[in-house]
């Protein structure tokens, strides 16, 4: 073998087993471990297939002196030969555990400093430091393990829609600022002093020009950008899974986003999905979810009881409906007492979403404890039990307030609820569709109507009449994908008729100019032959963090950003020196 070649790996750290024994092979890694058992040293090499054991024998008295000088997460070259474990030192948690290498040559290509943490699983430092040396955080094998599968499960995406037919197609990264909704990041033009591109929130706008183009199925897994204040688990750059289609309806859409998510689930977790999805009308997930992402692992379904609550005495019940709000509550099935530190905490909770205060009715074999009982009589509440089929053990929680404090506060109680108590199996899964969104909502900031999804959206067809006399009514043709209580893709039918964009635009008080210096591209190419179509896009980080098990996004993604979108490894946003703000005609107060 030439010396230049002496160092190129045989095979990596995850491949050898005991049918190996007696190659002479060649490994490349890091140094992930080592020990000394009186003179013999033991040493792990990992690269990211995998670790193997490797022996140095003290008869090798060079060789045991480089090996006992080796720094962990030094990268190293090593030849041996394939050693078969005896049977009783197998190491059964190793792929590789059946063999060793006997190391005959060394060298050291790049010797590590001390650590600022140990790599291992699960880490010991804090998130800050692991973000800082983001570098050394991936080499852990749980986030090696993330970004396997992601790369995977971005494979198995661009293989199902080749097979549709759908076509890759790539959209600009500096586009016109058309801000609705989140911020734009502004990217300064040197040459137009003044003037601005901006980076994509979603491909929107582009995507639907590619309807109007004829290509008819598209996809792009795709960067994008938004300047959000801080949030947890939000990225100021994000990836989408982005699809729009021509010639379509809902079912057409919901058909092949089911395929592809099947598909995901089979290759990735092996896992069978069961096709169709729930479709849940918004009413109805308000109603007995109170939210618009409902997670239906779990019961404990919201009822309103407005109409027995009235009849009784306590005022704050009387109060509410009298002003047009509501009582509503869910029976938390058998979760037991409730002390009294766990109902002012959970109270407390449900203040942060606008609640004033959480009623509670515990049911008992002698009956029923409540803080209200000397408002409410033992018939009522018997009465109030039963609506909610309550047994002993079981705890019923109910808030008094207007319809969307109610949502609000109880949706995000029973998730809490369900996740404190563990209600939840590991292998449950739930899957489901909501649709009927309202196509617009007031604004009572702005004192307008806002699009609920975006102006894009096409209305039910039998709802474009209410657009003039009862905006709030109309319903749009957009949808969710919910998966376990997370959105993780929304799109809709879009509108593609020039007449139809415009009174869209007059509902959301976006004036004719406005109009079209935002938008009149898109209202041009809708003169020129719009194909009716439709999409949707996913959160590409957010559905693989749930197929990877994880719970933030920030363990599925290369190079995070922290919540205040900071980047702690390599320091930006940063300051930029003067002459380059010079150059973009652009002076800082």
């Amino acid at each position: 073998m030439s010396k230049s070649n002496t160092w190129q790996r045989t095979h990596h750290c995850g491949a050898l087993r005991p049918q190996d024994a007696g190659k002479t092979v060649v490994l490349n890694g890091w140094v992930a471990s080592r020990r000394d058992h009186g003179g013999v040293i033991f040493a792990n090499l990992r690269d990211r297939w995998g670790v193997t054991q490797v022996v140095f024998h003290p008869e090798q008295a060079e060789l045991i002196a480089q090996a006992g000088n080796l720094k962990l997460e030094s990268t190293v070259g090593l030849r041996g030969r394939v050693v078969k474990r005896p049977d009783n030192m197998v190491n059964p948690n190793m792929p590789t555990g059946g063999i060793e290498v006997a190391a005959e040559e060394l060298v050291v290509y790049s010797e590590a400093k001390p650590l600022p943490f140990t790599i291992k699983d699960p880490p010991d430092a804090l998130d800050e430091t692991r973000l800082k040396y983001r570098y050394l955080d991936l080499r852990r094998p749980a986030m090696q393990k993330n970004m396997i599968l992601r790369h995977k499960a971005a494979q198995a995406v661009r293989r199902y829609f080749d097979e549709k037919e759908f076509l890759e197609i790539e959209t600009p990264f500096l586009m016109k600022s058309t801000p609705e909704g989140a911020r734009d990041y502004l990217v300064p033009s040197r040459i137009y002093k003044g003037r601005f591109y901006a980076l994509p929130q979603s491909p929107q706008t582009y995507k639907q020009l590619l309807m109007v183009s004829g290509f008819d199925r598209y996809f792009q897994i795709v960067r994008c950008f938004r300047d959000e204040d801080q949030r947890a688990d939000r990225q100021p750059e994000f990836t989408q899974i982005d699809v729009e289609m021509s010639f379509v309806d809902e079912d057409a859409v919901f058909g092949v986003m089911e395929g592809l998510m099947a598909r995901l689930f089979k290759e990735i977790l092996g896992k069978e999905v069961p096709v169709p999805f729930l479709r849940l009308p918004y009413p109805e997930a308000m109603a007995k979810y109170g939210m618009d992402k409902p997670d239906l692992r779990f019961g404990m379904e919201i009822e309103d009881i407005s109409g027995i609550a009235s009849q009784t005495e306590f005022q704050v019940f009387k109060d509410a409906v009298a002003s047009g709000g509501a009582v509503r509550g869910f029976n938390a099935s058998g979760i037991g007492a409730l002390s009294r530190k766990d109902a002012d905490g959970l109270a407390e909770f449900v203040k942060t979403f606008g609640a004033k205060g959480l009623v509670t009715l515990q049911v008992q074999q002698d009956g029923i404890k409540t803080p209200i009982s000397k408002f409410v009589s033992e018939g009522h509440l018997k009465r109030m039990a039963e609506l909610y089929d309550a047994k002993p053990g079981d705890v019923i929680f109910m808030v008094a307030a207007e319809e969307k404090t109610c949502c609000a506060a109880l949706g995000n109680l029973r998730n809490k609820i369900a996740a404190d108590h563990k209600m939840i199996k590991p292998d449950d899964l739930s899957i489901l569709w909501v649709v009927d969104f309202p196509l617009v909502e007031w604004d009572e900031q702005e004192k307008r109507f806002v699009a609920m999804h975006h102006p894009f959206t096409s209305p039910k067809p039998e709802d474009v009449p209410l657009m003039g006399s009862d905006p709030a009514k109309v319903r749009a043709r957009a949808y969710d994908l919910v998966l376990n209580g997370a959105e993780i893709a929304g799109g809709s039918i879009r509108i593609h008729e020039s007449g139809l964009q415009q009174k869209m635009f007059h509902l959301l008080g976006i004036d004719a100019d406005t109009a079209r210096r935002k938008f009149g591209y898109l209202m041009d190419a809708f003169q020129y032959g719009a194909p009716p179509h439709g999409g949707i896009a996913f959160g590409f980080d957010r559905l693989v963090a749930m197929l990877a098990g994880e719970d933030s996004i920030r363990e599925v993604i290369a190079f995070p950003k922290t919540t205040s979108a900071l980047s702690l490894m390599d320091g930006s946003p940063s300051e930029v020196d003067e002459v380059q703000l010079r150059e973009l005609g652009i002076k800082l107060e």
